[in-house]
């Protein structure tokens, strides 16, 4: 009797060690319990910490309440602008309903990964390529609309949507660069050429000024000449300006009046031979007859003209005053 008596209760203790066992619940800080009971909803779900269920009658599901993230395989589509791309994201999700995640859909995360992908579909189709690259933060915010809506029936709040990458093709590329290129290339010639119009205004001014003073632009010249010479790696061909010429011409043009002698005649005079059988000269005509009377002139050598960038010539001496000629003696006439 007390044998029987002492499995029975051995029998009893192990039925309540194995009820307690499948009976006994434990529900982690970041979980909620969703228990249904013969299938049925219960409205209580069970917060984190040590619970009890019916086992056979009643079935606890966990349910994680943590921020998920889960990455959007790369999609391919085409832009409204017609260019093939390849776009991935990553999404940021959580549950904030236990109760509608578990009995409003059969797997949240997959529905979530689904319409992920098929909104993000959808974006690529509605932008163009230049939105892709440089307004993703419009795109990420019209891609976390369209996933929150239905999420919002599944207990599931989008947290943020991101677009990681957008790949292009090789051909694309190809295009872009050397559309950057260009554009970076007109920018450049519209710098040089603002630059240039710059410098002219500023070139204008200074020939403005310098046309009051001749003498600014021979020192500006020599100015640039110290300038090239500094490197000493090159030749310096050195050109006179047209103003400096004008300067020494109009300097030498008064020294020349004061110091060239009057014009002659192009061609001396021959000496004129004294005709036979004249008549000696009467000394009342020598004053009215200079031409026989004086020598033959010299020639003047012609002035040579100053050069323009040589010293001002020496002036030529002034020619021998005229001696008056002797009277030829006539000859006796021959006697026949």
């Amino acid at each position: 009797m007390v044998q029987e008596l002492v499995i029975a209760i051995v029998a009893a203790a192990s039925v309540g060690t194995l009820y307690l066992a499948a009976a006994a619940k434990v529900v982690k800080q970041y979980e909620r319990g969703v228990v249904l009971r013969l299938g049925r909803l219960r409205d209580d779900v069970r917060g984190p910490g040590f619970t009890m269920v019916i086992p056979g009658i009643e079935r606890l599901r966990k349910v994680n309440m943590q921020i998920v993230t889960m990455p959007v395989p790369a999609q391919d589509g085409i832009t409204r602008d017609n260019v093939t791309v390849r776009v991935d994201a990553v999404i940021y999700f959580k549950v904030v309903d236990a109760a509608s995640a578990v009995i409003q859909v059969e797997d949240y995360r997959f529905a979530v990964s689904q319409m992920a992908q098929t909104s993000l579909r959808s974006i690529i189709g509605k932008s163009d390529l230049d939105d892709l690259l440089s307004n993703r933060e419009k795109l990420n915010q019209g891609l976390e609309l369209m996933i929150d809506s239905p999420a919002v029936g599944w207990g599931v709040q989008i947290d943020r949507v991101e677009i990681k990458d957008v790949s292009l093709p090789e051909t694309m590329k190809r295009s872009m660069a050397r559309q950057a290129e260009a554009d970076r290339e007109r920018r450049a010639r519209v710098i040089n050429a603002d630059a240039e119009l710059q410098a002219s205004k500023k070139l204008a001014e200074a020939a403005a000024q310098m046309s009051a003073q001749p003498a600014a632009l021979q020192l500006r010249l020599l100015q640039t000449v110290v300038a090239v010479a500094a490197e000493k790696n090159s030749t310096l061909v050195l050109p006179f300006p047209v103003e400096l010429l004008r300067f020494l011409e109009r300097a030498q043009q008064p020294a020349q009046q004061q110091l060239t002698p009057p014009p002659q005649s192009a061609q001396p005079q021959r000496p004129t031979q004294p005709q036979r059988h004249a008549q000696p000269p009467r000394p009342a005509d020598r004053p009215q007859r200079p031409a026989q009377a004086q020598r033959p002139a010299q020639t003047q050598p012609r002035p040579q003209q100053p050069s323009a960038v040589g010293p001002a010539p020496m002036p030529a001496p002034p020619p021998p005053a005229a001696v008056p000629a002797r009277p030829s003696r006539p000859k006796p006439l021959a006697k026949h």
